[in-house]
């Protein structure tokens, strides 16, 4: 009797659709960035919908249709639009399916697979007090400067399929608060049907993540920045026991700044 089938996942984090040199993609564009990657399930992350900053474009909707992934659920971290002034609000944590309107404008994450999917679930993770520099433009001069951006609210997606279950998040850029996240993420995921692979930009770097959930690395290499990685902040782990990794490989896609971490997941 055969067991159970291999399934290839991935993360990606496309920073709002952005291109390698900074202008955010056209949705056929976006589309045609994600066309060519050889994944079964992807977890993404920076997501827009209805923004004005990205043409009020349905993000999860078009990389959906360059996947030719039909199973997808997108999750908002908030309403409005990311910025220094904290003039959005922490979206409450839900699911938004083919099915749905997105009433944005809003930012979050998405889980996106070519399986057929048994059960989706959402956790929120809240966010922390912390700020992170980021240098931008100033509205008001037009000149570059550096700005205090506020931490969002964070959250995880889990897809059961036949084989995994696939848990997708973006935990926060401060470092305490996302251990504190990863840690909350581990009691959910202990509850979800196993065998579990976490997916997504978590924020913390190397092997920590993995020790700190006990968990498997299935691919080992930095991944951001995209051009010239130095860092590993995007990760796939296995979760608890009954599953390897093969054929792990990091790709540098035309969208976002960090590279494209997929692996086909086997049973060990």
């Amino acid at each position: 009797m055969a067991g159970p089938p291999a399934v290839r996942i991935g993360t990606l984090n496309i920073a709002s659709g952005r291109s390698a040199i900074g202008p955010v993609l056209a949705p056929g564009e976006l589309r045609a960035a994600v066309a060519g990657l050889d994944v079964d399930v992807l977890a993404v992350q920076e997501v827009d919908a209805d923004q004005p900053r990205s043409a009020r474009t349905d993000q999860a909707a078009v990389l959906a249709a360059g996947l030719t992934a039909p199973h997808w659920r997108a999750a908002a971290t908030l309403v409005g639009t990311p910025d220094p002034f904290r003039s959005w609000s922490p979206a409450v944590p839900a699911l938004r399916g083919p099915d749905d309107a997105a009433n944005g404008p809003v930012y979050g994450i998405a889980l996106f697979s070519r399986l057929a999917v048994r059960e989706w679930s959402v956790l929120g993770l809240g966010s922390g007090r912390a700020r992170l520099p980021v240098k931008g433009p100033d509205p008001r001069t037009g000149g570059l400067r550096w700005w205090w951006v506020p931490d969002e609210p964070r959250i995880a997606v889990a897809a059961r399929l036949d084989a995994v279950t696939v848990v997708a998040t973006h935990l926060s850029f401060a470092p305490p608060t996302a251990v504190r996240q990863l840690r909350r993420l581990r009691r959910w995921m202990a509850a979800l049907p196993g065998p579990v692979v976490l997916a997504g930009d978590l924020n913390l770097p190397g092997s920590l993540p993995a020790r700190l959930l006990g968990a498997t690395a299935l691919v080992r290499t930095p991944s951001f920045p995209a051009a010239e990685p130095r860092l590993q902040l995007d990760h796939l782990l296995a979760v608890g026991a009954g599953l390897r990794g093969h054929d792990g490989a990091a790709t540098v896609l035309p969208v976002g700044d960090h590279r494209a971490l997929t692996v086909t997941v086997l049973p060990s």
